[in-house]
């Protein structure tokens, strides 16, 4: 008799655990993701709306004629677009991108396009990948992107180490958007891997800009090379913060707020030093920037304010429910919603009046902050001991054993990188394990 009136008070505490637990899903909101973070300066935002608009201009047929230019144009002058590839110059292997001089911010430009709807190709791309399936560096990425990656440098390497050496102080930018930011992000860890391919390029003049970046590399590698890789995330877009393989999600795309709920739900009930665990997980890369628009139980957008941070745990792990985390995705609405946040830092700082000398130590204080940064995240990836994040990269790395104080110097002192006795593999040897030629000498896919 007693285990019959036992049970209604059992089900009311699984009632009453499951309504929280809807409630607290339904409440997280976007910007609660980065509340802790810090808040992003006009230097260093300044690139991304006109990467932005780089990434646009790839989508037109005619620059000279551009269908679909933003308010003030592309900003690029096609006298200086050194090339573009199609889908038919790529044959499908690769989104299509272009490579363009911009000589008024000092920048050698590849922007590659997002995902394309109507193109298998595309699809083929992400479909390439298998949890675990392709480790690079110390640690785990896309498969089918790092594929993607390897032939954009394949083709493109005599281009771009003739105008890094032509051009010794511009920056090598390497940009995407949705598909075309995992390629990126891929291809600027390959390229700081072999930097002899481009002429000994230094690491501090490589640098990309994933826009609405799919999750591509694992933890290690998100945080080791977050000194050259920042992702920008509009508010609630759902590509970043799913952890669900990208073959899953475009398989379902007719279904896709079905899955991103089923997601969510598994997701939430996962541990989060479980997720950290994983060695074989992938996350967004890099720097994260989150632009933040809107706010909970208010209607309407607001003034755009931009967060920034290297975060290890918390690293956009939860969906937000929302009827915006499709939208939000969107370079249209990112370009436009981050050169407001870029206006409205701008106007600031002519409020402010700060003077050109103070602007530029201003500029010195931001690199030492995102380099100490940096180091923290390094850090803080040991403690929570995080696979692989004893890896050595050219950046450094934190032995367990590091406890020293301050330098002299005043920052914090490297630790002793442990010693690795893995050989680094070389340029030729990736495109040689990715790819066969045929008769004609061209690169194939090798079958796996």
């Amino acid at each position: 008799m007693s285990i019959f009136c036992g049970l209604p008070i059992l089900e009311c505490v699984y009632c009453l655990a499951c309504a929280r637990w809807a409630w607290k899903r339904c409440l997280h909101t976007g910007s609660r993701d980065s509340e802790n973070w810090g808040i992003a300066t006009a230097e260093e935002f300044e690139p991304v709306p006109r990467l932005c608009r780089s990434i646009l201009a790839v989508y037109e047929d005619d620059l000279r004629n551009p269908l679909w230019a933003p308010p003030g144009g592309y900003g690029i002058n096609p006298d200086f677009v050194i090339l573009r590839k199609t889908y038919e110059n790529t044959h499908g292997r690769v989104p299509p991108y272009l490579i363009y001089l911009n000589h008024d911010h000092g920048d050698i430009v590849l922007a590659i396009r997002g995902l394309n709807l109507a193109k298998e190709s595309d699809y083929a791309v992400l479909l390439d990948n298998k949890l675990g399936q392709r480790k690079f560096d110390g640690g785990y990425v896309h498969n089918g992107l790092l594929k993607a990656a390897a032939r954009v440098l394949d083709a493109e390497c005599d281009v771009l180490r003739e105008l890094v050496e032509k051009y010794p102080n511009y920056t090598l930018t390497f940009t995407g958007h949705s598909l075309g930011s995992g390629v990126a992000a891929l291809l600027t860890m390959v390229v700081v891997q072999n930097r002899d391919k481009l002429g000994n390029i230094g690491r501090k003049r490589i640098r990309c800009y994933a826009i609405a970046p799919a999750r591509c590399m694992s933890l290690n590698l998100a945080v080791r090379y977050a000194d050259v890789i920042n992702s920008i995330v509009l508010q609630d877009d759902f590509l970043p913060r799913t952890a669900t393989p990208l073959q899953d999600i475009f398989k379902s795309l007719f279904c896709l707020p079905c899955l991103l709920c089923l997601r969510c739900m598994r997701d939430t009930c996962i541990p989060e030093e479980k997720m950290l665990k994983d060695p074989r997980r992938l996350y967004a890369p890099g720097r994260l920037y989150h632009i933040v628009e809107r706010k909970p139980f208010r209607m309407g957008r607001f003034p755009p304010v931009v967060r920034t941070a290297v975060p290890v745990d918390g690293r956009f792990e939860h969906i937000v429910l929302s009827c915006n985390v499709t939208s939000d995705h969107a370079i249209i609405w990112i370009e436009r919603e981050a050169q407001r946040a870029l206006d409205k830092m701008l106007e600031k700082d002519r409020i402010m009046e700060i003077p050109a000398k103070q602007r530029m130590e201003r500029q010195k204080t931001l690199a030492r902050e995102h380099s100490d940064e940096h180091k923290a995240a390094l850090k803080r990836a040991v403690t929570l001991a995080v696979p692989h994040a004893y890896s050595p990269s050219s950046y450094g790395t934190f032995d367990e054993q590091d406890t020293s104080p301050r330098s002299s110097s005043g920052e914090a002192s490297l630790g002793t990188p442990r010693k690795d006795k893995r050989r680094r593999e070389s340029w030729d040897e990736l495109i040689e394990r990715l790819f066969d030629k045929d008769d004609s000498g061209h690169m194939i896919l090798k079958k796996s």
